[in-house]
């Protein structure tokens, strides 16, 4: 009788991990599908046409291909460098990332920041290894306080670190209190 008690608890964690599994696995697949096909509506409606501007110039519609990272930063580096840093040095740390997620016990909060940021890192990086560049076609703001231009992927890699971060702030915090 014991046996089979310990059985149906382990079962009931493995079924509670392969749900969490799928959840996430789902997660990441619907961020870095909506990019691509954000991405792909930018390519096909929006290159080689004029700024669009919605809800009273809050919002910008700009096709741009970024070389570069952050604001366009090493967009003029030799191709050789970029490719080193941007899909190299790129692929290498969200390999990290992906061990990082198999291999610790993450709250839900982190965890679901950290497959943000990875299927945002991991849709650029399709991007970069595709085309050389990444596609932007977003800009937010008011008169003359605006974003620089970004996609999809990037507010999933902002938003993955904003809950990250939430998480670390919330897990110290707790533990100062004890």
């Amino acid at each position: 009788m014991v046996i089979f008690r310990f059985l149906k608890t382990e079962r009931k964690l493995y079924m509670k991990i392969f749900r969490r599994g799928v959840l996430l696995s789902l997660l990441l697949a619907g961020t870095a599908g909506c990019d691509r096909v954000t991405k792909h509506l930018a390519v096909t409606t929006l290159a080689g046409m004029p700024e669009r501007s919605y809800l009273g110039d809050t919002v910008r519609l700009d096709y741009h291909e970024n070389a570069g990272g952050f604001m366009s930063a090493g967009a003029n580096w030799p191709p050789a460098v970029r490719v080193a840093v941007f899909q190299g040095a790129n692929a290498t740390f969200l390999l990290g990332a992906i061990f990082m997620a198999a291999r610790f016990k993450w709250s839900r909060l982190a965890a679901v920041g950290l497959i943000l940021f990875v299927a945002g890192g991991l849709s650029n990086l399709v991007d970069r290894i595709a085309l050389g560049s990444v596609i932007d076609f977003l800009n937010i703001g008011i008169g003359p306080i605006r974003t620089g231009i970004f996609n999809v992927a990037d507010v999933a890699i902002m938003l993955g670190m904003a809950l990250l971060l939430a998480d670390r702030y919330r897990t110290r915090r707790a533990a100062a209190t004890l």
